[in-house]
C-alpha cells in the first residue's frame, strides 16, 4: 500500500501558553523513550466535514492551550535529568492519502502497512527536536479514514498531571 502524505505542518497551542518546564517522575526516566503508536479507523458518516483536517487542527489548536506540556519537547536540565520544555513548538499534524481500503487490513494485525499510518519520528536527532505527539490522518480510496496516534510515553503521565491540576 502506497501512502501519499499531502501535507505536514506543526500545530501550536491557539493562545500563548507561559512557558516552563515539567519536571519527569523517576519511574518516567526508566521508561525507554519512544512513541507509543496506535491507529482508529473510521467509516465514512456521509457528513459533508467527515473528517475535516482544518476542523481537526483548529480544534488540536485549542486543545493544546489546557494540555500545552503536549505542545513541547524534551530537554535535559543541568544535572542531565530528562524534562518537558513546555515551550509551545507545536505538535506534528500530518495528511495522507491512499489508494487503499480500510479492508485491505483484513484482521488489524501489526504490519508494516499498518505503521505507514503513523507519522516517522526521527529519534537520531536528539530528544530536544522531536515533538511529543505526532497525528496522521490517512484518506481511504472507500472514503474512510485513519488516526494514526504517537505519543510519547513521558508524555502520559504529565497529561495526567495536567488534567488532575485543571480540576
Amino acid at each position: 500500500m502506497i501512502i501519499n502524505v499531502r501535507d505536514s505542518t506543526m500545530v501550536r497551542p491557539s493562545e500563548e501558553v507561559t512557558r516552563r518546564t515539567v519536571w519527569n517522575s523517576n519511574v518516567d526516566l526508566v521508561v525507554p523513550n519512544f512513541h507509543t503508536p496506535s491507529v482508529y479507523f473510521y467509516r465514512n458518516n456521509s457528513a459533508s466535514n467527515f473528517f475535516d483536517a482544518k476542523i481537526m487542527k483548529e480544534a488540536l489548536s485549542k486543545v493544546l492551550v489546557p494540555f500545552y506540556p503536549m505542545a513541547g519537547r524534551l530537554r535535559r536540565d543541568e544535572d542531565g535529568r530528562v524534562e518537558i520544555d513546555c515551550d509551545g513548538q507545536g505538535v506534528l499534524f500530518v495528511e495522507a492519502d491512499t489508494s487503499g481500503v480500510i479492508d485491505d487490513f483484513g484482521d488489524f494485525a501489526p504490519t508494516l502497512e499498518l505503521r505507514q499510518l503513523i507519522p516517522a519520528v526521527d529519534y537520531s536527532r536528539g530528544i530536544q527536536t522531536y515533538p511529543l505527539l505526532v497525528l496522521q490522518v490517512t484518506y481511504f480510496k472507500c472514503g474512510g479514514v485513519s488516526l494514526g496516534v504517537g505519543t510519547f510515553d513521558e508524555l502520559y503521565a504529565n497529561v495526567n498531571e495536567t488534567c488532575f491540576t485543571l480540576q
